[in-house]
């Protein structure tokens, strides 16, 4: 499984195309504060949620979680792979790391 570091992230998010963001934590969590632009998928509804709200399995989809602890970006990861998402990676830093470098969380 691919994964991001922030800076890595940073240029896809600035450069383009942008990937499609998900943060795989509970709602709670994402209403908290999230990276800017990402949609809320619990890892643990992946599977009914992914065909509505990621219908290309074609796009690059980056999956991250509250650190680099967390293992809910890495579950979802394996479950979009699984459906047959080809382009998934994961920016295991996740939110910890993103505010430490002084990066703002939409909704925080």
């Amino acid at each position: 499984m691919q994964t991001l570091s922030r800076t890595e992230l940073l240029n896809k998010l600035l450069q383009g195309p942008r990937p499609i963001l998900i943060e795989a934590l509970p709602e709670r969590y994402y209403r908290a504060g999230h990276l800017p632009g990402a949609l809320n998928i619990n890892h643990d509804a992946i599977k009914a949620t992914a065909a509505s709200a990621l219908p290309d399995k074609d796009a690059e989809i980056v999956v991250y979680c509250a650190n680099a602890a967390c293992q809910n970006s890495d579950m979802a990861a394996v479950q979009l792979s699984a459906l047959g998402y080809r382009k998934v990676a994961v920016f295991r830093g996740g939110k910890q790391d993103w505010q430490e470098a002084g990066l703002a969380l939409v909704g925080a």
